[in-house]
């Protein structure tokens, strides 16, 4: 299945595919477009973490909490690694602590001239990392 979403990733849009590719569709595309995208009119894929749309932005939850919802995942480990991901990419109440250094890591990966897909590539296995120690601070491992 296609996946879609804008262009120029950080935080949630790379948080995002990796769940996806994990946990909902190991066999994912994803395409990244302008912002300026119309995206109420694309009905050849899944739109995720863009303005309006089911799989996004709603109150404090992150894109990432909304695909927790809609598919049903409740892994401990997945959900803190929401509450984490909710901190680097928003600014909730009560922020997850390890969520600025992920925002920094973010930031980082898109100050090195990479292309989204590359980023992809090689940011998740930050992701991995993160879900190990997420797994282990929920007591599954």
């Amino acid at each position: 299945m296609k996946w879609i979403t804008r262009e120029k990733i950080k935080v949630d849009r790379v948080a995002c595919p990796w769940l996806i590719k994990n946990f909902i569709d190991p066999e994912a595309e994803f395409m990244f477009l302008p912002r300026d995208t119309g995206w109420a009119k694309i009905d050849n894929g899944t739109v995720f973490d863009v303005p309006n749309c089911e799989l996004g932005h709603h109150g404090e939850d992150v894109s990432f909490n909304s695909i927790l919802k809609k598919y049903k995942l409740t892994d401990p480990a997945l959900i803190l690694l929401g509450e984490i991901v909710r901190a680097a990419d928003s600014h909730p109440g009560n922020p997850h602590a390890a969520g600025e250094g992920l925002r920094w890591i973010a930031g980082g990966f898109g100050e090195l001239g990479l292309s989204d897909h590359e980023i992809l590539e090689r940011e998740f296995v930050v992701y991995d990392a993160l879900y190990a120690e997420c797994k282990r601070q929920a007591g599954q491992s």
